[in-house]
C-alpha cells in the first residue's frame, strides 16, 4: 500500500486539529496543556486508511509563537491540506504557513475551508474568492479548495476523495538517497526503552539495523519498527515511524537529531546555499546578520554571509549565501531549510543546500564561488560529483567524502563518478578523486622539482621519494602521490625505482675528475678485499673531499660494484662473491654444513672486527642461517 503524509498548516483555531479528528477519529493534542487551552502547541499525528492509500497527517500548530514546532514538523510532507476558517478567511498564519510550504518545495495540496455551519453561502464564496487570490501563481493554483464542517461531517467524504486522488498523484520518494530520519520526539516507553519518531525521509530502517544519532555520532541499535502504531519489519521512505532504539537513553536524545547509517554521514557548521527572500520580508539579507536556521526537525542560530557584490540579499529576490552555524547540523546537497529573522522571529525566506563542507570564501573569489554553486545547482549527478572534486579539499576527494556531502547511495556515487570519468572530468588516483587541472599541475610540479634537482645534483641517481612526497604531498592521501607518479611513469616522463625517481633521459655524466676519483675509490676496495678501509680512510686514499666523495661512492653502490655491509663498512662486490664460493664449498665439506666463528674467521682471512658484519651479511643474504653460535650453510 502506497504511503504519503499530509501536513496540516493554516491560522491558530482554524480548526486543523478538529479536521484531522473528524478524517481519522484521532486527536492529535497529545499534551494536558493542549487539551486545557483548546489550541495545539506541539506537532501531532494521525493517519488514515483510505484503501489503496494510507495517509499520515502532521498536524502543526498555527500560533505564532509555535512557528518553529510546526517547522519541525513540515519538514519530509508530501502534501499540504491549508487550512482556512470560513468565518475569518486568511490571517497572518496562514500566509506564513502557507509561505513555508512554498520554500520547502511542497508541490502538492488543496485547501480546506473548516467550520462550514457556521457561515452563509455569501460568506463561504468571499472567503472561498480570497483563497484563490492567496494562491494564485503557486502550487496551489487550481487545486481543489473544499468545504467542510468538521462538527456535524458535511464535506468530509468528498475531502477524503480529494485526498485520496492527489495522494495517488504523488511522486514516489526516489531510492537514490541512504537512510535519513529526522527526529521529532524521544521518549521513553515502560519496558522497551527510547523511542523516537519521525517522517522517514529516505531509505529504510529495519529491525536489528545498526545507525547513528547525528550530529552527537551516537553508535545504536534498531530494536524494533512501528509504523501507524503497529510494528513492521521494516519502515519505508515517505512513512512515519517509530523507532525503539538501544544503545542511547532517551534523555540523551533531542529534536532535530538525525537517525543515519553508521559512519555515513557527518555534521557540520558551515553550508552554502542557494536561498530565496519572500517579498514581505522586512529588510534585505546582510553579511554578518543573525538568524535562525531550521532544516528538518532542527532549529540553530546562523551568521549570513552573502556571496555577491553589496553583501546583501533584497525582500523577493534570490542569492547564495554561506552559513555558519553555532551548532552542527546534518545536511547534504538539496536539502531544503527556512531562515528566519533572529528577533522578531519571522520568517523571511526559505533555501537549498549546495555544499555542506564548503570552504571559507575570500572576497576576491567570490564570483568563481557563485558559478560553482550555480553548476551544483542546475547540474546532473555526475557534473555535481566533477564540481564537489574541483571545487573541494586540493589534496582530493574520497567516496567517503562525497557521501557526506550527497547522502547518495554507493550504486549512485558510482555511476555518476563512471559518467564523470569517460567525459573526463575527474581523475581517479587508486580510488580518491581530483579534478584534471589539479592533477596535471601536481604533475608539473613533480617533474620540475625533479629536474631541479638533477641539476643541482647530477651525480645523484636520483630523487628520493620521501623528500618529493613531503614537499608537495604531505597533506595529500598517499593514494594521490602514487597516482601521480604512476602516470608519469606511463606516460615515459620519469621512472619510479624502490626509493627514488629521476627524468628516464638522466644520465649521470663524469667529468675527468670524477671519472679518475672514482676508479681511484674502486681499486682502493677491490685491492683491499675483505680488510675493507674504514669510509674516511677510503676517501683519503683516494684523495676525495668528504661530500663529493660520497656521492661517488653512492655511484659504485648504485653500480653493483661496492656493497654495504655494516653502517659505513664497505666491500667490494668482488671480494664478497669470491668469499661466498669459499663459504659454500666449507659447507658443503662438512657433514652438518655447519661453520663457527673462529672457523669463518680462519677461512675468511679476518678478525672478528669484520667476521660479524659479514656473517650477519650471510644471514640477510641467505648464504647462511644462524643456529645459536654457528651457521648452516644453506
Amino acid at each position: 500500500m502506497k504511503s504519503i503524509i499530509i501536513g496540516t498548516a493554516g491560522h491558530i483555531d482554524h480548526g486543523k486539529t478538529a479536521l484531522v479528528r473528524a478524517l481519522t477519529g484521532v486527536d492529535a493534542d497529545r499534551l494536558p496543556e493542549e487539551k486545557r487551552r483548546g489550541i495545539t502547541i506541539d506537532i501531532g499525528f494521525a493517519d488514515l486508511d483510505l484503501g489503496d492509500l494510507r495517509v499520515g497527517f502532521v498536524d502543526v500548530p498555527g500560533h505564532e509563537r509555535f512557528v518553529k514546532n510546526m517547522l519541525a514538523g513540515a519538514h519530509g510532507i508530501d502534501a499540504v491540506a491549508l487550512v482556512i476558517a470560513a468565518d475569518e478567511g486568511v490571517m497572518p498564519q496562514t500566509r506564513e504557513h502557507f509561505d513555508i510550504c512554498r520554500l520547502l518545495g511542497v508541490r502538492k495540496g488543496l485547501v480546506v475551508l473548516t467550520k462550514k455551519d457556521l457561515v452563509d453561502e455569501e460568506l463561504l464564496q468571499l472567503v472561498r474568492s480570497e483563497t484563490e487570490e492567496l494562491v494564485a501563481g503557486s502550487f496551489l493554483e487550481g487545486a481543489p479548495i473544499i468545504a467542510v464542517s468538521s462538527r456535524t461531517g458535511e464535506g468530509i467524504e468528498a475531502l477524503k476523495v480529494a485526498l485520496r486522488e492527489i495522494g495517488l498523484e504523488v511522486a514516489a520518494r526516489s531510492a537514490d538517497f541512504v537512510t535519513r530520519l529526522p527526529i521529532d520526539r524521544a521518549f521513553t516507553m515502560r519496558g522497551f526503552g527510547a523511542v523516537v519518531t519521525g517522517t522517514l525521509i529516505a531509505g529504510e530502517i529495519a529491525e536489528a539495523d545498526e545507525m547513528e544519532l547525528l550530529p552527537a555520532a551516537t553508535r545504536v541499535r534498531v530494536r524494533g519498527v512501528q509504523v501507524h502504531g503497529s510494528p513492521v519489519p521494516q519502515a519505508i521512505a515517505g512513512q512515519r515511524t517509530a523507532i525503539n532504539l538501544g544503545g542511547v537513553e532517551a534523555a540523551a536524545i533531542e529534536r532535530g537529531m538525525v537517525l543515519a547509517p553508521s559512519e555515513r554521514l557527518v555534521s557540520t557548521q558551515a553550508i552554502d546555499a542557494s536561498v530565496q527572500l519572500l517579498e514581505n520580508a522586512s529588510r534585505p539579507l546582510r553579511s554578518r546578520q543573525r538568524v535562525r536556521v531550521h532544516l528538518g526537525a532542527a532549529e540553530v542560530l546562523a551568521r549570513v554571509r552573502v556571496l555577491a557584490d553589496g553583501g546583501e540579499i533584497k525582500p523577493g529576490q534570490s542569492g547564495v549565501i554561506q552559513l555558519r552555524t553555532e551548532t552542527p547540523i546534518v545536511g547534504a546537497l538539496g536539502d531544503r531549510f527556512i531562515l528566519r529573522s533572529y528577533s522578531p522571529q519571522v520568517t523571511i525566506g526559505g533555501g537549498l543546500i549546495l555544499d555542506a563542507f564548503p570552504p571559507r570564501h575570500r572576497l576576491r573569489d567570490v564570483a568563481a564561488v557563485r558559478a560553482r554553486l550555480d553548476a551544483l545547482l542546475s547540474g546532473d549527478r555526475a557534473k555535481q560529483l566533477a564540481v564537489f572534486v574541483a571545487g573541494g579539499d586540493q589534496h582530493g576527494l574520497r567516496r567517503g567524502d562525497l557521501a557526506a556531502r550527497t547522502a547518495w547511495r554507493d550504486e549512485v556515487i558510482e555511476t555518476a563518478a563512471k559518467q564523470a570519468l569517460a567525459a573526463g572530468a575527474i581523475i581517479d588516483a587508486e580510488g580518491v578523486w581530483l579534478s584534471p587541472e589539479r592533477f596535471n599541475e601536481l604533475k608539473r610540479l613533480v617533474l620540475h622539482e625533479i629536474a631541479a634537482h638533477h641539476q643541482r645534483e647530477p651525480l645523484l641517481r636520483g630523487l628520493a621519494k620521501e623528500v618529493l612526497r613531503e614537499r608537495f604531498f604531505a597533506h595529500a592521501f598517499p593514494e594521490v602521490f602514487r597516482g601521480v607518479l604512476a602516470s608519469l611513469e606511463k606516460e615515459g616522463a620519469l621512472v619510479s625505482e624502490k626509493e627514488i625517481v629521476r627524468l628516464r633521459e638522466h644520465t649521470r655524466e663524469l667529468s675527468n675528475e670524477d671519472s679518475g676519483l672514482r676508479d681511484r675509490l674502486e681499486k682502493i676496495y677491490r685491492d683491499a678485499g675483505l680488510a675493507a678501509p674504514s669510509l674516511n680512510e677510503a676517501l683519503v686514499g683516494a684523495g676525495a673531499a668528504a661530500q663529493q666523495g660520497r656521492k661517488i661512492l653512492q655511484l659504485l653502490i648504485d653500480a653493483g660494484l661496492l656493497v654495504k655491509v655494516h653502517g659505513e663498512m664497505f666491500f667490494h662486490r668482488a671480494a664478497l662473491d669470491e668469499l661466498i664460493k669459499r663459504v659454500r664449498a666449507h659447507g658443503a665439506k662438512q657433514t652438518d654444513r655447519a661453520i663457527d666463528v673462529a672457523a669463518f674467521k680462519d677461512l675468511a682471512g679476518v678478525s672478528r672486527k669484520y667476521a660479524i658484519p659479514l656473517l650477519e651479511y650471510l644471514d640477510r643474504q641467505r648464504v647462511t642461517r644462524r643456529e645459536g653460535d654457528r651457521r648452516i650453510v644453506l
